[in-house]
């Protein structure tokens, strides 16, 4: 059995969880989010509480246990507390503007870059190196901030560019004369 898979999710007060054939639904104030659940897993909800099962103890169908689980713990999770993902802007004359909902980035080269964030992300810069990239949908918000990071990934000699924050970049000697 999945030790992840067997918990039971708790439903908090305020969230509400509709099954209809192979669908959840969990919806609150701050939004509404769905998955598609694989056939050879039944979700069961009940007591507030969900609980996933397996029909075999197939391999696909053990991984799949565990996965399903996560997948509506994330959900309930957003939902309630949200998901969020800082990137950090390093490289002198490199920055970051916000007007509206779009975002300006100066980072070397010859133009700005224009980023529009999709509906669902909420983008908050802190100052002209920081921002915070925030979401209900974990794999949305993961997605935007690699992204941005795509958009000037940290090089290894001197380090400039988008990374997130606490990110290790392993750095290279650079040349040596003789």
């Amino acid at each position: 059995m999945s030790r992840v898979g067997k918990q039971p999710i708790l439903i908090p007060e305020g969230i509400q969880v509709e099954k209809k054939g192979n669908v959840i639904t969990v919806k609150n104030d701050r939004g509404i989010l769905e998955e598609k659940v694989h056939r050879a897993i039944r979700v069961i909800v009940e007591n507030n509480q969900i609980r996933v099962e397996r029909s075999s103890d197939d391999r696909f169908h053990r991984s799949l246990h565990g996965l399903t689980r996560s997948l509506i713990q994330n959900m309930i999770t957003g939902l309630t507390d949200g998901f969020e993902k800082r990137l950090e802007i390093v490289g002198v004359g490199y920055r970051v503007e916000l007007k509206g909902r779009t975002l300006f980035f100066q980072l070397g080269y010859a133009h700005p870059i224009y980023f529009i964030p999709p509906d669902g992300i909420d983008i908050e810069v802190v100052s002209n190196n920081l921002l915070i990239v925030k979401g209900i949908d974990k794999q949305l918000v993961g997605q935007v901030a690699a992204k941005i990071r795509s958009f000037r990934i940290p090089e290894p000699y001197k380090g400039k560019g988008i990374r997130y924050e606490g990110e290790y970049i392993r750095r290279k000697a650079g040349k040596t004369t003789v």
